[in-house]
Parts: structure tokens; C-alpha cells; sequence
């Protein structure tokens, strides 16, 4: 009998559970096409006077007018995302000394509400809030297991080294949910970001993104947050050319 290395036995099992846990995608295929998620331009402005950042994606159709349909549960649940991936560091935004890609991201999920310090939809409750466009700072890390290469770092719960914001969505991942007020006018989208929150890092590049993300809390093989089809970026390369004004 053929004998195998631990090795080999250990990567034919990651291989084995990869296959075992395929990801059925819950988004609409007609993402792909929507001019709500196609990018003609993105910036990002210091307002001195009122000391605050404006991010500003400007896109082809209505900003924010498809979102996603409920799946029912939060394994598998849908994430629709305008994102702003940066140059500013980890600690700029409260995650210590983290390493990954520092994104301020505004997204829609009816299936779920991870912001429970925020009443979004204004209705008094702060539990419901899961279609609503709203912010979230994420750190980003390249991520093979995903078509779209990338998702938000993990960590194991156990790890006391790892630092993030009070306001952080309690889940073991780089995500944090500031609340930071989210403007939809006409093709336009705006987040609204106080500069103190970025401790007046005020100048970095950045980039802009449209994507579909999907929550995964089954299969060990898939991270619990990744990037599953990109629509859109600003730059088409994600080169991060665009700087602050």
C-alpha cells in the first residue's frame, strides 16, 4: 500500500472540504449590468470649514436604487458594496497594527443588522436597520478562495492582540460600523466621515470599487466575509491613483 506524507494528506483534506462546501451565490444576475453600480468617478474631499471627509462615487445610474433580496439566513446572506479601498493604515481607523487594505465601504443587507448602535431607517429601532445603505470600515486581504481575490481579514476570538474601535460589528473580523451618515442624490453617493475618526490622516489615495460579497459562517474552506464579483473600479486595475482634495 502506497504510503502518503502528512503533507499531502493535509492538502488533499483542505482540497476534499473545498469541494465539499461549493458556494451557491444569492446574488441577482442582473448586477452585472445595472448602471446603479457601473463607476464614472470617485473622490474624496477635505471640507476644512466643517472638518469633514466626503467620499463621493458618481455612477452611470441612480446611486443606491438595487439592492439585494433576502436569503433568509446570515449563512449565505447577500452584500451589495460601494467601496473605497485606501492607502491609510490600519491604525488610522482604530485597528492597531494590522496589516491588509484599509476600506471604507457603504453596503446593503436585508438579512442582517450589524449595526445595533445605529437607527438608520429612522423608525425608532435599532435592530432592523438591514437594507439601508450604511458605512463600515473593513481591512481588506488577498484571499484566493474567492473570485474576486479578496475579503475582510479574520481573526480567532482567542487572539488578545488584536485592537478594534468599541464600535466594531462583533463578529471575528477587521469590520467596524461607525455610522458615519451615507447621501444618496440623483447618480451620486456620498459617506459623510468626520476627519477626527481618521485622526486628520487627511491625504492618501484611494480607489472605488462596486461588488457583490457573501457571508459564509459553514464552511471552514471559505472566509466568512469575501468578495465574489467585482463590477466596477474607478482606476480598472485597483492601482489606488486617486488623492484627497
Amino acid at each position: 500500500m502506497k504510503k502518503f506524507s502528512l503533507s499531502a494528506l493535509v492538502l488533499l483534506s483542505f482540497i476534499t472540504t473545498l469541494l465539499a462546501c461549493d458556494v451557491k451565490l444569492h446574488n441577482d444576475p442582473a448586477f452585472a449590468s445595472s448602471a446603479s453600480l457601473k463607476i464614472k468617478d470617485v473622490s474624496v474631499e477635505h471640507n476644512k470649514e466643517l472638518d469633514l471627509m466626503v467620499f463621493s462615487m458618481e455612477l452611470e445610474g441612480p446611486a443606491g436604487k438595487v439592492v439585494p433580496q433576502a436569503f433568509g439566513q446570515l449563512d449565505g446572506a447577500p452584500v451589495l458594496a460601494y467601496v473605497f479601498p485606501t492607502t491609510l493604515k490600519a491604525a488610522d481607523v482604530g485597528m492597531g497594527e494590522a496589516e491588509g487594505i484599509v476600506a471604507l465601504a457603504i453596503t446593503s443587507h436585508p438579512d442582517f443588522d450589524d449595526t445595533p448602535l445605529w437607527d438608520e431607517n429612522e423608525n425608532g429601532r435599532y435592530d432592523d436597520d438591514k437594507v439601508t445603505w450604511h458605512t463600515h470600515w473593513a481591512l481588506l486581504a488577498k484571499d484566493d478562495r474567492v473570485p474576486g481575490g479578496l475579503a475582510v481579514k479574520e481573526f480567532k476570538k482567542e487572539d488578545k492582540s488584536v485592537v478594534l474601535p468599541p464600535t466594531n460589528c462583533g463578529m471575528p473580523m477587521y469590520l467596524d460600523a461607525a455610522g458615519h451618515s451615507v447621501v444618496e442624490r440623483g447618480n451620486t453617493l456620498r459617506a459623510i466621515v468626520p476627519a477626527t475618526y481618521l485622526r486628520h490622516k487627511t491625504s492618501f489615495n484611494f480607489d472605488g470599487v462596486t461588488c457583490y460579497m457573501q457571508v459564509n459562517t459553514s464552511c471552514m474552506a471559505r472566509p466568512m466575509l469575501g468578495v465574489y464579483a467585482v463590477y466596477s473600479v474607478a482606476s480598472k486595475n485597483l492601482s489606488l491613483p486617486h488623492t484627497t482634495k
